[in-house]
């Protein structure tokens, strides 16, 4: 994953290297050298100090955090053990991370515009396309008989070469048939689904949790049982069939859902409304 090195040196070096304060709490049962290295370990994740910065020196951090100058070797010890950092006598200690591609976000308002714009900004790897018959779930949602044919793709999306979502994809076999697995490898399925004349009206969506298992964990480069964000999504024409079903996993550190929420109604009963309702 590629990042640009910003230019982390100001007028004074010395300065630009003191740590912002952080808080660490003897009373936690938790080991001071530990809360030091989580402090400092979010500030490389989250890019506060970026690729090649100085951290702060051992006597720096043991004065900025009030500890001793063992425990604050040992939390920088621990974030080279972990290939964030790297220490090198004489030169001090230097952040060899590389912070990630800020993640994708997606409205629910424009939601078909925002997939669609998804689409043609990201890569897409095709892991399977077959034509299957439709599971207990598959067959309701499409509205199809359980002994019709559905099409059934698998593709992995990403984000400057880094996977973030893994797309299982039902559509009928009508649909299916007016498209070949190249073509969907190389555009985005709504823009197949619009060019074989289907009409997209709307789409209705369900958010929630789920963990890797083990074939998506290996698509998306986590590990086994890691959280994931999923999002089931039903495709509609403008006669109201189900044109596609989509159960999306996304990474969560790379991708984001937003949705604009108005405040409304009467000052004794007010209440949250999503943007658009």
């Amino acid at each position: 994953m590629t990042s640009k090195v910003s230019n982390l040196v100001p007028p004074n070096p010395t300065a630009d290297r003191l740590a912002t304060p952080g808080h660490v709490d003897e009373r936690l049962p938790m080991p001071l050298y530990h809360q030091v290295y989580l402090i400092l370990r979010n500030k490389i994740l989250t890019g506060e100090y970026g690729f090649g910065a100085l951290l702060p020196s051992e006597q720096e951090t043991s004065e900025t955090f009030g500890v001793s100058r063992i425990t604050a070797k040992r939390a920088l010890n621990d974030l080279a053990g972990d290939g964030l950092v790297l220490r090198e006598r004489g030169r001090g200690t230097k952040v060899v991370f590389h912070a990630p591609t800020p993640p994708v976000k997606a409205n629910v308002e424009g939601l078909l515009e925002n997939l669609l714009a998804m689409g043609l900004e990201t890569e897409v790897s095709l892991l399977a396309f077959e034509y299957v018959r439709p599971t207990d779930v598959v067959s309701r949602t499409l509205c199809c008989d359980e002994t019709a044919l559905v099409q059934r793709a698998v593709r992995v999306r990403l984000l400057e070469k880094e996977p973030f979502s893994y797309l299982v994809t039902h559509v009928p076999d009508w649909v299916g048939r007016s498209y070949s697995r190249g073509d969907l490898a190389e555009r985005p399925l709504l823009t197949l689904l619009e060019r074989s004349g289907v009409v997209i009206s709307r789409a209705e969506q369900t958010i929630s949790a789920t963990l890797a298992d083990v074939e998506v964990s290996a698509a998306l480069g986590l590990e086994l049982g890691s959280p994931l964000l999923k999002i089931d999504r039903v495709v509609y024409d403008q006669s109201e069939r189900p044109v596609e079903y989509i159960t999306a996993l996304y990474r969560p550190d790379r991708y984001q859902h937003r949705m604009m929420l108005s405040r409304v109604g009467s000052e004794s009963a007010r209440s949250w409304l999503m943007a658009g309702e």
